[in-house]
């Protein structure tokens, strides 16, 4: 399914939902970009709800600040205008007491603890939880997790329908911030979506594993009403592999360089995961059409 079922999606929510276009700055956009601002401007644009601009900036050492002005740029030459205007942006290093006032509400529910393990001695995506029990004092160099249980999560894709998961399962207690003290992704984008309102997450099926953990870490935060999502395909590579930002032959940037406009751009894009047969223009505020039909 390319296309969620609209009168479906309307009926999940209550006022028109909100939802962000969150690039981080460690490169140049690409058409895999472009692919989400379509899905979210277009989703949200069918759906009657609005866009916000979030800058993932979490990454202290790959993000760069002319990443963030050449995205912008791309942004706005693509056409896609969030409902808050183009200027301000939302950048997670613009407010590190919000992710330390989160960590401390965690902190009084006495579900984290400090964790001193590294990624060698962790071996792999699932942590065994060595230091849940070791009452390590949280002192520089060491992590934070949060405790997960063995707690089930169902949610309900509104593209690809029903997701069951067991973080615990998956990734054993959740790391919140590394022991070089910097918040991982799935912390800061819990944190964010909760303090921003966002009702509606729309992203790429790569990242679909993570929607359980977001789920039970932003009920730990407060959250009352979980979060609905929608994961797109991606745009595959020809080994198979999905566009990374690396990949000049399909870089805005590059494209816009060999005299292509934007609504080619987008035209494209939309042909690569299917939303059209063939490729043609199609400009960004007329995305919503491709989820209208």
């Amino acid at each position: 399914m390319l296309r969620p079922d609209l009168a479906a999606a309307s009926a999940l929510f209550t006022v028109p939902p909100v939802t962000r276009f969150a690039p981080s700055p460690t490169g140049y956009l690409h058409l895999g970009h472009v692919v989400n601002a379509l899905y979210t401007w277009g989703v949200a644009g069918a759906l009657g709800g609005r866009v916000l601009l979030r800058i993932e900036d979490h990454d202290r050492i790959r993000s760069r600040p002319e990443y963030e002005a050449a995205l912008l740029e791309d942004l706005d030459w693509l056409g896609f205008v969030a409902d808050d205007g183009r200027r301000p942006v939302m950048r997670q290093s613009d407010a590190p007491d919000i992710y330390r006032d989160a960590l401390n509400e965690l902190r009084r529910t006495q579900h984290i603890y400090a964790c001193d393990c590294s990624r060698t001695e962790i071996g792999g995506e699932r942590y065994t939880g060595r230091c849940r029990t070791r009452g390590l004092p949280e002192v520089p160099g060491r992590g934070v997790r949060l405790r997960f249980d063995e707690e089930v999560v169902r949610v309900h894709d509104l593209l690809s329908g029903p997701i069951e998961q067991t973080p615990y399962n998956q990734c054993g207690d959740l790391l919140l911030r590394d022991r070089d003290g910097n918040w991982t992704y799935q912390f800061s984008v819990a944190v964010d979506d909760l303090r921003q309102g966002v009702t509606l997450v729309i992203r790429g099926s790569d990242l679909a594993a993570s929607t359980g953990r977001q789920v039970l870490l932003a009920k730990q935060l407060g959250r009352g009403t979980p979060l609905h999502f929608l994961h797109h395909p991606l745009i595959i590579g020809p080994y198979g592999q999905k566009l990374s930002k690396s990949a000049g032959d399909t870089g805005v940037r590059e494209l816009r360089a060999n005299g292509l406009r934007p609504e080619e751009v987008i035209g494209r894009a939309a042909a690569l995961v299917g939303l059209t047969d063939t490729p043609r223009p199609v400009s960004a505020t007329d995305v919503s059409k491709l989820f209208e039909t």
